[in-house]
C-alpha cells in the first residue's frame, strides 16, 4: 500500500457512505500505516456515535448466523450496521482464518451494512488488538451499530466487555453453557442473554438455569440493570426482534443513568494504556546495546542485578 494517504479525502469519502473508502480507513488501522495517528485525530470528534455491541459464545452457539440475523432486524429499523468479525488467525499468512463470515453475504449488497473479518493475530481474549480503531472508524463513518462479534475462546471471551457499550452472551441448549457461564465470569459480564436454537430439546432448561444463576448474584439496587434471558432460533430470525429490544433498552438505561459514560471512559483509558505500552515496548528494541532488555536480563539470571532495577535501567534507557 503506497505509504502516502490523502487522509482527509478519504474520512470524507467514508463519511458520505462510501464503502471502499471504509475499508482502506480499516486497513490503515490492522496495518498499523503511518497515516493512522492522522486518521485518529480527524475522526476523534464523531468517533463515539455508534452503538457497540459484543457478541461472543462458546464455538457452536451459531454467533455468525445470530449476527448475520441481527444485522437483518436492525436494518428493518433503517439503522445502518457495520459487524467486525474477529476470527483466529491463520498460523501462515496471519490473515482471519475464517474470512467474512459465508453467513453474513445475505448483506453483501446492502450498502447499509459493512462486515470485515479481523484476525486476532495471536492477541489473547479473542479481540484483535485494532478493534478498538477499527469500531471508532466505523462510528466516525455513520454506521449505527457496531456488531463486534468475538472468536469463542473460554474464560478469555469476557474482554469483550471492555470494548463494548453492551455486551450479549449467546449460548444454546445441550451444551452445559449455564455451568460454563458461571465458571468463566461471563454472568457477571453480560448484560443481554440469549439461548439460541431454542427449537432444540433441553432449551427451556438452559434459560431456567441462567435465570436461577443471574438471580443468585443479582443486585437489588433500585435502578440495577436486570439482565434479560432470551430465546432465539437465529436460521429462522425468530425472536431477533425481541433482542434488538432489548438492546435499545440496554443502551436507554446505561445513557440514563451515566453507566454509558462510565464505560466509554474505561474503554478509552484501556486503549491508552495499550498505545503507550505498546510505544514503551518499541522503544525497548531501539536502547541503545547494553542496556537493551537481553543484557539485563542475563544480569538479572546470573544474580548480577534485581530485576526491579533492571528494570529502573530500562525504562530511563528506552526514555531517553
Amino acid at each position: 500500500m503506497n505509504r502516502t494517504v490523502d487522509v482527509a479525502s478519504l474520512v470524507a469519502d467514508a463519511g458520505a457512505g462510501s464503502a471502499r473508502a471504509v475499508a482502506r480507513l480499516v486497513s490503515l488501522v490492522e496495518d498499523a500505516h503511518p497515516a493512522l495517528r492522522e486518521v485518529m485525530t480527524v475522526i476523534a470528534p464523531d468517533a463515539g456515535r455508534a452503538r457497540l455491541v459484543g457478541i461472543t459464545g462458546a464455538p457452536g452457539v451459531g454467533k455468525s448466523t445470530t449476527t448475520s440475523a441481527l444485522v437483518a432486524a436492525l436494518r428493518r429499523q433503517d439503522l445502518r450496521v457495520a459487524v467486525l468479525a474477529v476470527d483466529p488467525s491463520s498460523p501462515f499468512s496471519g490473515g482471519a482464518l475464517l474470512g467474512d463470515r459465508i453467513r453474513m453475504q445475505e448483506h453483501a449488497t446492502d450498502p447499509g451494512v459493512f462486515i470485515r473479518s479481523m484476525a486476532t493475530r495471536g492477541h489473547l481474549g479473542g479481540l484483535s488488538q485494532a478493534a478498538p480503531q477499527a469500531a471508532r472508524v466505523l462510528s466516525a463513518a455513520g454506521y449505527d451499530v457496531v456488531l463486534i462479534e468475538t472468536v469463542g475462546v473460554g474464560q478469555s471471551e469476557v474482554e469483550v466487555a471492555g470494548l463494548a457499550d453492551t455486551t450479549m452472551v449467546l449460548l444454546a441448549p445441550g451444551m452445559g453453557d449455564g455451568v460454563q457461564a458461571a465458571k468463566a465470569g461471563i454472568l457477571e459480564i453480560g448484560d443481554i442473554f440469549v439461548v439460541n436454537k431454542a427449537d432444540r430439546d433441553g432449551a427451556e432448561v438452559t434459560v431456567r438455569e441462567l435465570r436461577h444463576m443471574i438471580s443468585l448474584g443479582e443486585r437489588r439496587e433500585p435502578g440495577q440493570w436486570r439482565p434479560p434471558v432470551l430465546t432465539t432460533v437465529a436460521t429462522t430470525g425468530q425472536g431477533m426482534d425481541d433482542v434488538v429490544a432489548a438492546l435499545a433498552d440496554h443502551h436507554a438505561w446505561a445513557l440514563a443513568n451515566g453507566e454509558l459514560d462510565r464505560r466509554r471512559v474505561r474503554r478509552a483509558a484501556s486503549e491508552i494504556e495499550a498505545i503507550s505500552v505498546a510505544e514503551i515496548r518499541r522503544r525497548f528494541g531501539a536502547v541503545p546495546d547494553g542496556a537493551g532488555l537481553a543484557e539485563l536480563a542475563g544480569l538479572v539470571a546470573h544474580g548480577r542485578l534485581d530485576p526491579f532495577t533492571a528494570a529502573d535501567r530500562l525504562l530511563a534507557a528506552a526514555a531517553s
